[in-house]
């Protein structure tokens, strides 16, 4: 039997990339003290104060279950409060999480540069158009 070659499976390959992509990711928002993830939510309740946990999984491609206990932990954590208006829950931010933004920011803002350094800053581009495509097509 001869040796598979995963470099022609999409899953692989993107797999592979995205084990990287999400290294340094982990690097930069760590040093605040968050996941990517928990970080990406905090900067989408911060700049869109009463959100609903619906909009927040739909713009994070996750589920509301999923959303749901990220919501517990940061509301834990002090940085996000829940707030029901009739069956509809709001989410907004807490003063703490606003003081965090400055350094939510300085976090997102690292991450371009480092993935130029690696990749190239046109690979990146047409990376990210690519792959927002893709994601797009897969809805």
């Amino acid at each position: 039997m001869t040796e598979p070659n995963f470099d022609k499976c999409l899953y692989f390959t993107v797999s592979k990339l995205n084990r990287t992509i999400t290294r340094i990711a982990e690097e930069e928002f760590s040093r605040i003290g968050l996941s990517p993830t928990y970080a990406f939510l905090l900067m989408l309740v911060n700049s869109t104060p009463g959100i609903t946990p619906t909009e927040l999984s739909e713009k994070l491609f996750v589920t509301p279950s999923t959303i749901t206990r990220f919501l517990d932990k940061l509301e834990g954590k002090g940085l996000v409060q829940r707030k029901g208006a009739g069956k509809r829950i709001c989410v907004h931010p807490t003063e703490q999480s606003l003081v965090m933004q400055e350094k939510l920011d300085a976090a997102w803002d690292s991450l371009c540069p480092r993935y130029f350094e690696l990749f190239g800053e046109e690979m990146c581009r047409e990376l990210s158009r690519v792959a927002k495509e893709a994601a797009d097509k897969a809805k």
